[in-house]
């Protein structure tokens, strides 16, 4: 069964920092890319990051840009975001997914294996 599972969310304070994990099972991530998406209440699902199956390529939104930072450990089948100086704008449900072609300009529809998303909720 192919599956990814996130984990590392929780509730943090304006300014705070948080690092979510994204674990794959049932296939390697040698040959996929790994999307970060986001969803808050009443908004459509927006892409947060993502980076290439070598791990060389990494792209970000621009609402994220200078704040998060994805990374890839393919020894680990583990995509990590790690988030710094977080906003109450950045609370949302976090998915990670998986796609096996180039990530860059990728909507949500073009990948095909998705997480159970974790809660992030940054405070006022």
């Amino acid at each position: 069964q192919l599956r990814l599972v996130e984990s590392g969310g929780g509730l943090v304070h304006n300014g705070g920092s948080l690092g979510l994990s994204c674990a794959a099972s049932g296939f390697t991530l040698d040959y996929y890319a790994i999307g970060w998406f986001r969803q808050a209440p009443g908004k459509e699902r927006e892409g947060v990051s993502c980076i290439s199956s070598s791990g060389l390529d990494t792209n970000y939104a621009d609402s994220v840009k200078g704040r998060f930072t994805i990374s890839k450990d393919n020894a680990k089948n583990t995509v990590y975001l790690q988030m710094n100086s977080l906003k109450p704008e950045d609370t949302a449900v976090y998915y990670c997914a998986a796609v096996g072609q180039p990530c860059d300009g990728l909507g949500p529809e073009e990948y095909n294996i998705w997480g159970q998303g974790t809660q992030v909720t940054v405070s006022s």
